[in-house]
């Protein structure tokens, strides 16, 4: 890779190269806290959990005996349960300050499983001879030694086992196109392309490559055979918003403005923005290298992703779903015997909807039109009732008698809470549009794709009835940048309101 003013910048201002540097620390630091936070609080799960069991099984107890000695400090003679909590507290945190220094609390698609087990066992193990020389020093002789080590091995063990299984589930996700992050390169040399083999090589790194583009008047151009260029420098946010790309990885050497501008464009449209460094000289720069596989790269800019917040959100749909499906079942039994009566056909209509990121999936309802419906649609969209790409008219001739009814009261979309458990839908946001929609969309109408869809949102709960497109794109668009998990419990306690008052249509 030919040096340039930018791959130089050592050379430039202390206060130009300071300034670089501490934007790009802040940006690494907002998302790596909410990351390394979530993996803090279920290492500690973890170690609580397995030293409750391993103390359990050692001392050959049952579990409520074991709690129940323990609140009362008799479960191990002469310690009390302050200081067996002191000591597992102690233990918790010099686990979690080992892991963090190992960087394990880092994405795991940067790391291999080997490695991050390794990893694992010896943040362990060091954490362990730090407690037993602890209690050496302090003369816990109450505190039997065989415990301590069997509830370590079973810390060790269970942690393991935890990250390997959430490993695989991450993994496969990856094969089914979910979680995965968009790539675009920038720059058509050598190390472009060397760079994409690479990421589509090691599948398990997550990353899906969407295409190069141009950098004018760089030196190293590699002749595209492939139809992979999508265009040039300046039409780069362009693409990266219709192939909802996450991240832009940035190959061609050109001058630091250039890299400066797209840097701050890409923090604009919440983009992660890397460069490839040179593979000689760039590894002696006083900068931190992160690789992706086997390839280094320089973060310089992460865009904020609330992890936590959007955990609980996960939570919220899984045990929501559950109790739904579990309290409603005599009323799902119920509307399926009643569809399979009104007339011949399938309880269930199935159909593709476009999801997260444009990814296609199998939305399903309880049907509520005739079995012909979709053939006959080309025949009355002349009557359609709403603005622009949406159609919806009010006394549709394929709609059935009890679909009427399902309708009205929303009932014909209870069974896409298995889209919710599934992982395709949630329970709170945009409506997963059809793609003859979605392929009249306007470029910024790919911002409600940026989330996963739900079964509810604002636009149900506001605006349902209005018939305006703009309205149907604004509240999306407003739910996408101001939610919050707060935001959420509103709409889905508004959506209750919305349902008995029977407002569907």
């Amino acid at each position: 890779m030919a040096t340039s003013e930018f791959w130089q910048r050592a050379a430039s201002p202390a206060h130009s190269s300071q300034e670089w540097n501490e934007s790009r620390t802040r940006s690494r630091q907002r998302t790596a806290r909410g990351s390394s936070l979530l993996w803090m609080i279920m290492d500690a799960l973890t170690v609580v959990g397995s030293a409750t069991l391993g103390t359990i099984i050692e001392l050959h107890t049952t579990a409520i005996a074991g709690i129940h000695g323990f609140w009362r400090g008799t479960l191990i003679h002469g310690a009390t349960m302050s200081e067996l909590s002191l000591i597992l507290v102690g233990f918790t945190a010099t686990l979690i300050m080992i892991s963090r220094r190992l960087h394990l609390y880092e994405p795991l698609r940067l790391t291999s499983h080997l490695h991050e087990q390794r990893l694992s066992a010896q943040a362990c193990l060091v954490s362990g001879l730090l407690l037993t020389g602890t209690l050496y020093l302090i003369h816990a002789e109450a505190v039997p030694r065989s415990i301590v080590i069997f509830s370590i091995l079973m810390i060790m063990v269970t942690l393991g086992l935890r990250r390997a299984l959430f490993r695989t589930l991450m993994y496969r996700k990856f094969t089914q196109g979910m979680n995965t992050r968009n790539v675009i390169i920038v720059g058509t040399g050598a190390e472009a392309h060397a760079l994409r083999h690479h990421l589509q090589s090691i599948r398990q790194l997550g990353y899906v490559f969407k295409g190069f583009v141009d950098l004018p008047g760089t030196d190293g151009k590699v002749v595209d055979s492939t139809g992979e260029v999508l265009g040039n420098i300046d039409s780069l946010f362009d693409h990266a918003r219709k192939h909802f790309v996450d991240e832009i990885f940035f190959t061609a050497p050109t001058e630091r403005g250039v890299v400066k501008d797209v840097m701050e464009r890409a923090r604009d449209h919440g983009i992660d923005f890397r460069v490839v460094p040179d593979l000689y000289d760039g590894l002696a720069w006083n900068s931190e290298i992160e690789y992706i596989g086997q390839f280094p790269t320089i973060p310089l800019h992460r865009g904020h992703v609330p992890e936590m917040a959007l955990v609980f959100k996960r939570l919220i749909d899984i045990v929501v779903s559950i109790l739904a499906m579990v309290i409603l079942s005599p009323v799902l039994l119920a509307i399926a015997l009643a569809v399979r009566l009104d007339s011949p056909g399938p309880i269930l209509y199935s159909s593709e909807r476009i999801g997260k990121k444009a990814r296609v999936f199998k939305c399903i309802k309880f049907r509520t039109m005739v079995r012909d419906a979709d053939r006959r649609r080309a025949e009355i969209l002349h009557m359609n009732e709403r603005q622009g790409i949406l159609f919806k008219m009010s006394n549709d001739p394929r709609i059935t008698q009890i679909g009427r009814i399902l309708r009205k009261y929303s009932l014909d979309e209870l069974p896409q809470f298995f889209n919710v458990l599934r992982g395709d839908m949630s329970i709170v946001g945009p409506r997963p549009p059809i793609a003859s929609e979605v392929k009249q969309y306007e470029l910024s109408h790919l911002r409600r794709l940026d989330v996963t869809p739900g079964i509810t949102g604002l636009w149900q709960v506001q605006a349902r009835q209005d018939p305006s497109f703009d309205s149907y794109i604004s509240l999306d668009v407003a739910y996408i940048e101001n939610w919050s998990v707060w935001l959420d419990i509103k709409i889905i306690l508004r959506t209750i309101g919305v349902v008995f008052a029977g407002t569907g249509s």
